[in-house]
């Protein structure tokens, strides 16, 4: 009998691409073996036929299993509250604190602690920080009178530093935030996908809309003010590569598209989270809110990632639904289930 508190076939399916995001969610019991699994455990896959799912490892015990010495499943309540304590250590911390110092907090190794951390987070805690130091600055120049102060009061030594760390990290600048980037001209392109006709749209800075099943006039509803221009043969490298993300995920790195987007404070921490998800992996709309350390905020969440106007480059098709379900997508689910099996096949190879 499944003791799963999601579907067996949605477990099985996590099993199998090794799917951290449920991680702590359930246990995978091997009736074979008489032992008990994370998700993503590394070890070999046993035959579907000898698989139970379990709530949790105590469920797991009560049937007779004991916990897998290579992926250690007891250890995700540990290792969630030893992120959660380092997080509220980086976030009170008027400097940043080091690796050894946020490691011998949670009583880990330094090397255990940075593997947990980026598990969790999908950031490293040194990147944690630096993207944490960012967002102040990016809250600061939202309501700012001036640039410069707001650069200051988010702690960056001198502006420069904080153009350096934010250059080529979504597109946008200081002056960005400050003029809602009016006056651009945007070169756009529609090219056939196996999965649908793709609109590509792009700034000087980098591309600001990708979609699915959309037409030039849904771009202008979505820019009004700016100054739409088909694009041409300066805009094929671009698009090439765009595609290529679509197309052919294992020989793409997203990471190196350049984006140009607008958005709130809060809606730009939670694109960048979308971003620390890894190919082949997905997450809740709570466990993508606590990765911006909210777990409460999964509403707020959704709202953010609904309002993404760059489809797969944002990967907003990586958050699914509590339940383990693909919930929804402004271009189809279909389209959804797609993505995910790409970059799930991609990943296994």
């Amino acid at each position: 009998m499944t003791n799963a508190p999601i579907p067996s076939d949605i477990a099985w399916a996590a099993v199998q691409r090794r799917d951290r995001g449920y991680d702590g969610r359930f246990v995978t019991g091997v009736l074979s073996t008489g032992i008990y699994c994370r998700p993503s455990c590394a070890a070999r896959h046993p035959s579907r036929r000898n698989v139970r799912f379990f709530t949790d490892g105590q469920a797991a015990r009560a049937a007779g299993l004991r916990a897998c010495k290579r992926c250690l499943p007891d250890d995700v309540a540990r290792d969630a509250a030893a992120v959660l304590a380092a997080i509220d250590e980086i976030k009170a911390s008027e400097g940043r604190p080091t690796l050894e110092e946020l490691a011998a907090l949670a009583g880990y190794s330094v090397g255990h602690f940075q593997r947990v951390f980026k598990r969790a987070t999908g950031l490293s805690p040194a990147a944690y920080a630096r993207a944490l130091r960012e967002q102040r600055a990016r809250d600061a120049l939202s309501g700012s009178v001036r640039v410069t102060d707001a650069i200051y009061d988010a702690g960056y030594e001198a502006p420069s530093r904080f153009y350096e760390a934010m250059e080529g990290r979504m597109g946008m600048s200081a002056s960005d935030w400050k003029n809602g980037g009016a006056g651009r001209i945007i070169h756009y392109a529609i090219v056939e996908t196996s999965l649908a006709p793709m609109l590509v749209a792009a700034t000087e800075k980098g591309v600001c809309c990708l979609s699915f099943n959309e037409s030039g006039e849904d771009l202008r509803a979505r820019f009004p003010h700016a100054e739409l221009v088909e694009g041409g043969k300066e805009f094929q490298a671009l698009l090439e590569r765009v595609t290529q993300a679509v197309e052919q995920p294992a020989n793409a790195d997203i990471a190196d598209i350049p984006l140009d987007v607008k958005g709130t404070a809060f809606q730009q921490r939670c694109w960048q989270a979308l971003r620390e998800i890894p190919p082949g992996e997905t997450r809740s709309y709570g466990e993508q809110a606590a990765m911006l350390g909210n777990p409460k905020a999964s509403r707020a969440v959704g709202g953010a990632n609904g309002a993404n106007n760059i489809a797969v480059l944002i990967p907003c098709h990586r958050v699914i639904a509590a339940d383990g379900g693909l919930g929804g997508y402004a271009y189809g689910t279909d389209i959804k289930a797609e993505l995910l099996r790409r970059e799930s096949t991609s990943r296994r190879r």
